[in-house]
């Protein structure tokens, strides 16, 4: 396996960046096509969130946020509640509705992913074992670990929690984890089927 077919991702060289209301900061992982808040088609960072407070609006874009650390968050999303305490569950939901966040039980850790609708998918899994990583044609398949203990087959590349793999080739990697790790697939909308939006 060449190193070109996969890059690795540490989590010691992530800033952590805050928040413009001060109840947190995010550190980003990837982005594509670039790491701008307002340009991107899909995004994954992980978020440490301090206080109660207001979501950033993202018209267009959907999330997918999972709780990997802390009690969890009672969230109002466009005036409903969802409570999301149970650790490695993806939650979806819309980012232009307005949403605000309530702590369970003191700070959380969240992984978030986000994508713009009319551009790319996004699905999340966390799983933990053998896992077979290859991307979707034009798309990419990133792998979070979650938990200590991780190997990249036929490597000497071993990951650490918050660590990370992307692959965006058609060849797979194999990755084999002690605990949980958080999939997500990344797939460009052209290869889509029309009529699936």
């Amino acid at each position: 396996m060449t190193a070109e077919a996969f890059r690795i991702l540490r989590a010691a060289g992530r800033t952590p960046v805050p928040w413009r209301n001060g109840g947190g900061t995010t550190r980003e992982i990837v982005a594509s096509p670039g790491a701008t808040t307002d340009g991107f088609d899909w995004r994954v960072s992980l978020a440490d969130v301090a206080a109660d407070g207001p979501f950033s609006e993202f018209p267009g874009v959907d999330r997918t946020l999972t709780v990997v650390e802390g009690a969890g968050m009672d969230l109002m999303v466009g005036g409903e509640h969802h409570i999301v305490d149970e650790p490695y569950w993806p939650h979806d939901f819309p980012g232009d509705l307005e949403t605000d966040g309530r702590l369970l039980a003191g700070p959380v850790v969240n992984l978030n992913v986000m994508y713009r609708r009319d551009r790319a998918r996004a699905e999340t899994a966390v799983v933990r074992g053998t896992l077979r990583l290859m991307a979707p044609e034009g798309g990419a398949v990133l792998a979070v670990v979650l938990e200590d203990g991780a190997v990249i087959d036929g490597t000497d590349s071993r990951l650490g929690c918050y660590d990370a793999v992307l692959v965006r080739g058609r060849a797979p990697v194999v990755l084999r984890t002690q605990g949980y790790a958080a999939l997500v697939t990344l797939s460009a909308l052209s290869v889509y089927e029309p009529g699936i939006q």
